[in-house]
């Protein structure tokens, strides 16, 4: 976690503050359902954000007396939280803009365009100012505000078909499309940060092959007690019991050794491994 993400994060923060509330306003000056759906999405992005920024300066502390794996999971913590928000607001305006596809009124496009120009320049500029970044928090940000921008193109080339051709009906339906588009990311995002809070394997990881590959080192009888998780969606910890036969101290440390290569070359970043002598009860026995 550097200092220049931490900045980063709080100029894209701003940008898209501002630009939200300009954009409640738009929404209800336009009379266009798309606007106003897309500026929930970016309340949303707002929140998103906010957090990252937040949660940035906070992992600079790095590892404390209280956390001793540091703050990361705070981070994964808070798109979770605001993928839950984005769900409710994008049902909500499924619920208001269904029954307008069956009496559209017409939006003021010329508005809607303008805004959707408007848009379209400060998502870019902010994704721009995340363009690059090394931290999960940054790529994801990033990855948000690229949706802005496929959702105001939505929106403007939308605009231009209802000034052209009068089909008020569009404007009703991109709010429905949008609101489906976040519905399901978020709920994509919440089934991933639930399955990093509820432990799951990560993805990536077959522990099948873990075990094979350890048990090809040599002197390594058998293992167990081997656990798998993400700390934070990207930090894999590993933790596993080696069985081991007829080693001395050095063979030991190099067995060792070994299997830490092994998991790195596996995608695990963290991992605590117990060796074991054959016929020693360790008090468990998890496969």
């Amino acid at each position: 976690m550097h200092a220049d993400g931490a900045r980063a994060l709080r100029t894209a923060f701003l940008i898209n503050l501002a630009f939200t509330l300009v954009e409640l306003a738009g929404g209800w000056w336009t009379n266009s359902m798309a606007v106003l759906t897309d500026a929930l999405h970016d309340a949303g992005d707002c929140l998103v954000l906010g957090t990252a920024w937040w949660l940035q300066r906070v992992a600079l502390k790095g590892r404390d007396a209280h956390y001793s794996y540091g703050y990361g999971r705070y981070s994964m913590l808070g798109g979770w939280l605001t993928s839950l928000v984005l769900i409710a607001g994008a049902v909500g305006m499924l619920v208001v803009s269904v029954p307008e596809v069956l009496r559209p009124e017409t939006p003021h496009t010329a508005g809607m365009m303008a805004i959707a120009l408007f848009g379209l320049a400060m998502n870019g500029l902010a994704a721009w100012r995340l363009h690059g970044g090394a931290t999960l928090n940054e790529r994801g940000a990033y990855l948000h505000l690229l949706e802005d921008v496929l959702g105001w193109t939505a929106v403007l080339v939308g605009a231009v078909v209802i000034h052209f051709t009068g089909w008020a009906v569009v404007d009703p339906l991109l709010s429905v499309g949008i609101s489906l588009y976040i519905l399901v990311n978020a709920v994509g995002t919440l089934r991933r940060g639930t399955a990093i809070l509820m432990q799951h394997v990560p993805e990536g990881i077959d522990l099948a092959a873990v075990r094979t590959r350890l048990l090809a080192i040599p002197h390594v009888r058998d293992l167990h007690d081997q656990h798998t998780w993400s700390l934070d969606g990207s930090f894999v910890v590993h933790t596993v019991h080696l069985v081991v036969a007829g080693v001395e101290h050095a063979e030991a440390l190099a067995i060792k050794a070994r299997a830490r290569v092994v998991l790195r070359e596996l995608g695990v970043h963290h991992a605590t491994i117990e060796l074991e002598w054959e016929g020693e009860d360790c008090g468990t026995k998890c496969t």
